[in-house]
């Protein structure tokens, strides 16, 4: 069986533990899941930062949620149909990703699961309903993306509902 010594991993929130038991490989997938669910976490000022990163990227994508929550009746007919799926269903997992997933995203409940939906929003809003458009309107969508992208990568930090489940677990 191979094992590896893996120290640096940590910071990403791949391995938990530093012990040759847990980094075998093809073993220890609850300790696997545990960190992808819920990442290693920082020191005190980057998981200030994060916090601060949370609640204020969170809070502007939340915004162009609500609005299309608002706006559901007039949007559901004009809203593109993305891959085949309907303008309807389009528009209800696009308020999904931007309402419910931005909520997880914000408190740190689920954080990398919750950004997944996010993130797959803005590359199908940047690269298929605004593929035609020009470099100005995929902005917002592309910045989006990056943020979202350096947040999945980063994690909650520890400021995030997401440390209270690791603690227990």
């Amino acid at each position: 069986m191979r094992t590896a010594n893996y120290t640096e991993f940590r910071t990403w929130g791949i391995l938990a533990e530093q012990t040759p038991q847990s980094v075998c490989l093809g073993r220890k997938t609850r300790s696997m899941l545990r960190d992808f669910l819920f990442p290693a976490y920082h020191s005190f000022g980057l998981s200030v930062m994060l916090l601060l990163a949370r609640i204020a990227f969170g809070s502007m994508f939340l915004t162009h949620g609500l609005q299309k929550m608002m706006n559901f009746g007039a949007m559901r007919s004009s809203f593109p149909s993305i891959m085949g799926l309907g303008s309807t269903l389009s528009l209800c997992l696009a308020i999904f990703a931007e309402v419910f997933c931005t909520l997880g995203f914000i408190t740190g409940f689920l954080y990398r699961l919750s950004m997944i939906p996010m993130i797959f929003t803005m590359v199908i809003a940047a690269f298929v309903a605004h593929a035609n458009d020009p470099f100005s309107t995929k902005e917002l969508a592309l910045l989006y993306l990056f943020i979202f992208i350096v947040m999945y990568i980063l994690g909650p930090g520890s400021f995030a509902a997401d440390w209270f489940f690791a603690r227990r677990w």
